[in-house]
């Protein structure tokens, strides 16, 4: 077994070994392989790095011999010698991980330099004023990120030293003004406690890397690995390169270039640079780049050179690229190449003509694009220069939880009603309430966002607002609202109602006043629409969409939703001409009263149901049977005890809320997520169900007679036992049989259930006996799985369980070893005891790509989610199918 190595040359790797030398090392090594001018260096692998820290903050064994022998390797090749004060070599020390984390870990340049080389490097450079440039920079971010001095310090006096002298730039100090900057560098490190700045080249070089390697774990560097989901486990290369230098006079430069636009996807060199600077000043933004099109007016043999190394990336990695370069003295330079970050709208372009041009095929252009990205590009969004305006001019009121994408503006509002009322009048409205329940439906659908200051990512706001395509941002905590005042505050900012606010459902970022939004159509979206269509060729799982509305349906089938996954016939019932009879229904004490009521709501739900199907002719479309306790119909119990006090006080009766409050305090349960709904709701009173069915078959019968196919599927929600469902199964065919006879027609329909609890995965085989489908609910199987309410969690400890390591979220993505081993255990039973039984899932994991592709390898027929989703679920989907789901890092 060969000996492990803790560093390898440049031409010793590859792009394959991005593990192992992180991204940057394997871009610099593949260059070099391929024979792309790079300056010599060598990598400390990712290896090394979790070795330091396994063993307590020391170098593994054997590390430092050879880092001092690569170095040997890179002086024969330069003909100079590190820490030489005659003719000094001077080197870079920077970080690299496998996954790109720009500017989050730590570099060191110029290396090498001390008050003894300095004067070599001025004899061989012939240039005073470069050498103590590069000597003031070495000692400040030497001092900075190795020492740990405060970086203010270094640049409070290089600001005063400009002022002084009246210049703009570091680069115009007279050469005189540079060495008193060294020299006061030095004097304010050393009027530091416990830290110097080595002279010795070797320890500025040993405690460099130890810099870098402890970046790793820096507060940005790990927040940054949270939000991408990048494990803390994967360490940082160090690649540490000789240095070249752009900062030598004009006929010398640094820059930044794309083979390609990463905003817009256009191709042609995009990028910029600066004459006589070195790469720093050009993201640091105290000079202003010039556009990387006019290098070839001013340095027209390193711009040929870059253009052809462009050409020559792009060409070898079949992908854009991102480059770092340095002309000096006209001789051109590579420092680092990886693939571009990008825009959604760029990815997208980029990837299509790619397969145009002939570059890639279309399994990689599938797989080239994140399910996010499509997210990202078909939501509404506010202009990024409006964005950055409202910032900077103190307009970003908090920050929430990002529920549902999108950007949304409007008045703010604080009740449900008066959101309705000024929607149907015209007006923008973002509705803004402490959480919201469902008597709040009537105002989402007015609304053009919802704002809450509690609630997690599925609770009622953000789980509706998905499903209708709103905007959302929930848990902004950060936010007070005062429903009696009608007015929300944070950090001394009032906002009144009627106030305009802006909220992005996206970032889950709030903003005072207007923001102008853009609106992508999928049908202008040309290179994503072919995209699309390519992962339709690539997948096998079906998408279907979430709709409660023929007009959520034809938004679903615009973006190429296959049928309905999910319609919730209860969120029908929640329309204003439809709640009172919903109520009279349920406070009927007899059963003939409430079939009367039921009567009434027949024909509102045969309309309702044949605007469904009729939007989806061709297609399937499974609409769930009323699933939530019956209070939730009814008034809020507190509000109604309030009420009836106040009006005691004042010596008076009221006989209707008397009996309204005894219906709800009947009604009333402990734990109603767990009560009296779904199935058990149909066994004690089956004539809500059976006009349910009625109405979904007359509806079908009265579309079939007019020509059209139609497919509905009712689904029975929360079935724990078989015999719930044998038994309510048998009532709904005879009102089946009772419909087909009355209409003379066949109705090609199917019964199945929603499988949400634990103990309907285990019996699913005798389930399945009555099932024609089955569909998982994963939000409440979830919920039952683990023992926890998803709001109380989400509000409370999954974020401390997240950031501890415990577990992640299990409503965001599937806990594939507890709640999809249930799955799975449903699937065989499922299956084995009914050959060909359609299987699918309804619940918000349908639209996440890591559930997709667990959703693919169980076998599953489709997947359902929002409709705005469902893009992403095709090229998820696709992706499952081809072996790679693409992540959003």
């Amino acid at each position: 077994m060969a000996e492990r190595r803790w560093v390898k040359l440049f031409d010793e790797g590859s792009k394959e070994q991005r593990d192992l030398l992180g991204g940057k090392g394997a871009g610099l090594a593949e260059m070099t392989r391929i024979g792309l001018p790079v300056p010599p260096g060598f990598t400390v692998t990712t290896e090394a790095c979790n070795a330091y820290f396994a063993s307590g903050h020391r170098f593994p064994d054997g590390m430092w011999d050879e880092v001092l022998d690569a170095m040997g390797h890179v002086e024969s090749q330069l003909g100079r010698r590190f820490g030489d004060p005659a003719h000094p070599l001077l080197m870079s020390v920077r970080s690299g991980a496998k996954f790109s984390m720009p500017g989050m870990m730590d570099t060191v340049l110029n290396l090498g330099l001390n008050d003894e080389s300095i004067d070599g490097l001025i004899e061989k450079s012939g240039d005073e004023h470069f050498a103590y440039d590069a000597y003031r920079r070495l000692i400040q971010m030497f001092g900075d990120v190795v020492l740990g001095v405060d970086h203010q310090k270094f640049e409070d006096l290089l600001h005063e030293r400009r002022e002084a002298n009246g210049v703009t730039s570091d680069a115009e100090l007279p050469v005189e003004e540079l060495k008193g900057i060294v020299n006061c560098f030095k004097g304010i490190i050393a009027d530091e406690p416990e830290v110097a700045f080595p002279q010795d080249p070797k320890e500025q070089l040993e405690m460099a890397i130890e810099a870098v390697f402890s970046s790793w774990n820096i507060k940005r560097a790990r927040d940054y690995r949270e939000y991408h989901g990048i494990p803390h486990d994967l360490g940082t290369a160090v690649n540490i390169q000789a240095m070249v230098f752009g900062n030598t006079g004009d006929d010398s430069a640094s820059g930044v270039a794309f083979t390609r636009n990463p905003a817009t996807g256009e191709t042609g060199i995009y990028g910029e640079y600066l004459r006589n600077a070195q790469g720093e000043d050009v993201v640091a933004g105290i000079r202003t780049p010039q556009p990387v099109d006019r290098l070839k007016d001013e340095l027209p043999a390193a711009y040929d050179e870059l253009v052809e190394t462009c050409q020559t990336l792009e060409a070898h990695y079949k992908e854009m690229q991102d480059l770092e370069f340095t002309v000096e003295h006209e001789k051109f330079w590579v420092l680092q190449t990886r693939a571009g970050k990008r825009t959604a709208k760029a990815a997208v372009v980029i990837a299509v003509d790619m397969v145009d041009e002939g570059l890639i095929d279309r399994e990689t252009a599938v797989q080239r694009v994140t399910p996010g990205q499509i997210e990202k590009l078909l939501h509404p969004r506010f202009e990024a220069d409006a964005v950055e305006a409202a910032e900077s001019d103190g307009r970003f009121l908090a920050k929430g939880l990002n529920a549902s994408p999108g950007a949304a503006v409007g008045k703010a509002v604080f009740d449900a009603d008066t959101a309705e009322e000024m929607g149907k009048n015209g007006e923008s409205v973002i509705l803004a309430r402490p959480e919201t329940t469902p008597d709040d439906v009537h105002g989402f659908l007015q609304c053009e966002g919802v704002l809450t200051q509690h609630g997690g990512m599925t609770s009622h706001a953000a789980i509706v607002s998905r499903s209708l395509g709103k905007p959302a941002v929930v848990g902004c905590e950060a936010i007070a609202i005062d429903l009696d005042a009608e007015q929300l505050t944070v950090n001394g900012t009032v906002i009144e109602k009627g106030d305009p606010i802006a909220i992005d459902g996206t970032s889950g970022k709030v903003y005072r006043g207007e923001l102008p939004t853009v609106v992508p159509k999928l049908e202008e979206e040309h290179e994503l629409t072919k995209l699309l269509g390519w992962s339709d060729e690539f997948r096998t799982l079906g998408v279907r969409a979430n709709a409660d509305y023929p007009a959520d349906a034809k938004r679903a089938r615009n973006f190429g939703a296959e049928g309905v996954g999910l319609c919730r016939t209860e969120h029908m019932f929640f329309e204003e001409d439809r709640l009172p009879i919903v109520r009279e229904m349920i406070l009927s004490e007899e059963k003939t009263d409430r079939v009367a009521a039921l009567e009434k709501l027949l024909p509102m739900q045969r309309e309702d149901f044949k605007g469904l199907l009729e939007t989806m002719a061709g297609q399937s479309v499974i609409i769930r049977l009323i699933d939530p306790p019956l209070h939730e119909f009814l008034p809020n119990y507190e509000e109604l005890v309030k009420e009836l006090a106040e009006i005691h006080a004042q010596g008076k009766q009221d006989p209707e809320k008397e009996q309204l409050l005894k219906a709800v305090e009947r009604m009333r349960e402990a734990n109603p997520m767990l009560g009296l709904r779904g199935v058990r709701l149909g066994m004690l009173y089956p004539e809500i169900l059976e006009m349910q069915t009625r109405a979904i078959l007359e509806a079908a019968g009265e579309l079939e007679t007019e020509g059209l196919e139609v497919h509905p599927e009712i689904m029975i929600p929360l079935v724990a036992h078989p015999h719930e469902l044998e038994i309510v199964k048998a009532r709904l065919e005879d009102v089946a049989q009772n419909v087909e006879g009355e209409h003379g027609v066949a109705i090609k329909y199917q019964f199945g259930t929603m499988i949400e609890l634990p103990r309907a995965c285990v019996v699913a085989d005798r389930i399945a006996e009555s099932a024609e489908f089955f569909s998982f609910g994963t939000n409440d199987l979830t919920q039952t799985t683990f023992g926890i309410s998803r709001d109380d969690a989400q509000g409370t400890f999954l974020a401390r369980y997240h950031e501890d390591g415990v577990f992640d979220d299990p409503f965001v993505s599937i806990d594939q070893d507890g709640v999809g081993e249930l799955m799975r255990i449903a699937v065989e039973k499922g299956k084995a005891a009914r050959s060909g039984i359609e299987i699918g899932i309804c619940g918000e994991h349908g639209g996440d790509p890591a559930s997709i592709e667990f959703c693919y390898g169980l076998g599953l027929d489709y997947v359902s989610c929002s409709p705005f989703r469902v893009p992403v679920a095709r090229l998820a989907a696709a992706q499952a199918a081809l072996g790679h789901v693409e992540r959003d890092v």
